[in-house]
């Protein structure tokens, strides 16, 4: 990771530490490194908070003075950003978003000309030109000076490309949304009400300052309360950007990225279409998920947390189905990063096809009791590499054997270093994390 690149790109709070000559720096790098040839092309989308317009406009500005074409999809998701720069011959791509933090957060996510997350290696070039270690860059002059084009039709392009994948209609099926405020809002009702479904929405109306407030992927308990009341057959909540689905059973009960995986996972095997019969998962993907793979003799691989690590290992090994806990679920077939959309409907594939009910094929997976810990650190690495800490969690690994396990790792867009404990009990659990946390906290490393 980088000063200012994180896992999920450059991410911060609007006008604190993302500032408008950030991004217009950022728009001024891409703009001359996809020009030095031809004339680039650069597409930008946006989520629904308030500093978005801000940050496209200066992003712009950054792009079309280095004498690129800067073209504007608007409000839309990550993953058509992803979509249209693959797609449509851009040079690559960015898209406006902090995905699930708070409005007053905003991220710069630049997606390569593939589609996926941009090289470290040109991250760092751009890191370098903001702090001012690398050449400045000349501006373009006269004729050579970019534009601004407005291009909402990409966007509507990626939803004829999402409502041509499932195979058949879906019948009344009665289907809730959790848009989150976010980016969904101007999608993904539109792609179910055109496959048939009795579509239901809640969190739909943005308003600049609500994206992610109690709703969403990450505030779930809205869309169970939601689907119970309204008798639901399933539903789909998404995050700010809508690169993230979780969803919830026609009982209510959560089905998160793990119970995804195994579910999408277990039908492409069936169906001989699980590419060498692996899925990829990341670290904090759940043990149980793991021995629900192993019965049905499914293979798979970790990465480390972030979708552009699950994507750079399906890309480099031919895998077709990978994906996070948190709900970033990636369809090589489909995309090249995750999207919440395109999971509902391939979930849905699953359950029109099996004809059963989601709790039926997502109970097949035991998961076991997890307790994750955000402790705000001064320096992150400092705070991993204690020894005192190491040993704290290294006692609680061998107490823990193969019925459970830990994991402590940095988190890549927060001064925040995160305990994750998986046992057979919650108490046990929170016993070992809060051991780990308190040797931080003696060695005054808490912030």
């Amino acid at each position: 990771m980088g000063k200012y690149f994180g896992t999920d790109g450059f991410r911060g709070e609007a006008n604190v530490n993302l500032t408008v000559e950030h991004a217009y720096k950022v728009g001024r790098y891409l703009g001359w490194y996809f020009g030095k040839e031809h004339k680039a092309k650069i597409v930008i989308g946006k989520d629904t908070r308030r500093s978005s317009y801000m940050f496209e406009y200066s992003l712009a500005a950054g792009l079309t003075a280095s004498g690129a074409d800067a073209y504007l999809l608007h409000v839309t998701t990550t993953p058509s950003v992803s979509y249209v720069v693959r797609t449509e011959g851009f040079d690559c791509g960015i898209m406006i978003s902090a995905s699930h933090n708070p409005f007053y957060d905003n991220g710069i996510k630049v997606i390569n000309s593939r589609g996926q997350k941009l090289e470290a290696a040109v991250e760092q070039e751009i890191e370098d030109y903001i702090d001012g270690r690398s050449a400045e860059i000349p501006f373009a002059r006269r004729e050579k000076i970019g534009r601004t084009v407005d291009f909402a039709a990409g966007r509507n392009r990626y939803i004829g490309h999402l409502i041509s994948i499932p195979s058949r209609a879906y019948n009344d099926y009665r289907v809730g949304l959790d848009c989150s405020n976010g980016s969904a809002s101007s999608i993904a009702k539109s792609v179910f009400d055109a496959l048939g479904a009795r579509t239901s929405v809640i969190h739909s109306e943005p308003n600049g300052l609500n994206i992610n407030a109690d709703c969403g992927s990450t505030h779930i308990e809205a869309l169970q309360k939601f689907v119970a009341e309204q008798g639901l057959d399933v539903g789909f909540a998404y995050d700010g950007d809508a690169d993230r689905c979780i969803a919830v059973d026609e009982k209510g009960q959560v089905v998160d990225g793990d119970r995804i995986l195994y579910v999408c996972g277990k039908y492409l095997k069936e169906q001989g279409k699980l590419n060498r019969n692996t899925i990829v998962t990341t670290v904090m993907s759940n043990l149980g998920l793991y021995k629900a793979c192993d019965r049905e003799g499914i293979r798979y691989e970790q990465t480390a947390v972030g979708d552009k690590y699950v994507s750079e290992n399906m890309m480099a090994n031919g895998y077709s189905l990978g994906g996070e806990q948190s709900g970033h679920i990636i369809f090589s077939k489909h995309a090249m990063t995750g999207d919440g959309i395109l999971t509902s409907l391939m979930l849905m594939e699953v359950l029109m096809e099996k004809k059963q009910p989601l709790s039926v094929l997502a109970g097949e997976v035991a998961i076991y009791p997890q307790l994750l810990k955000n402790v705000r650190v001064a320096d992150k690495q400092a705070a991993r590499e204690n020894p005192r800490v190491q040993a704290a969690v290294q006692a609680a690994a061998e107490a823990l054997g193969e019925n459970g396990r830990i994991l402590v790792r940095e988190s890549g867009t927060e001064p925040v270093v995160r305990i994750m404990v998986e046992a057979e009990e919650d108490a046990i659990c929170e016993k070992y994390v809060n051991q780990v946390a308190a040797v931080m906290e003696e060695e005054d490393l808490i912030q």
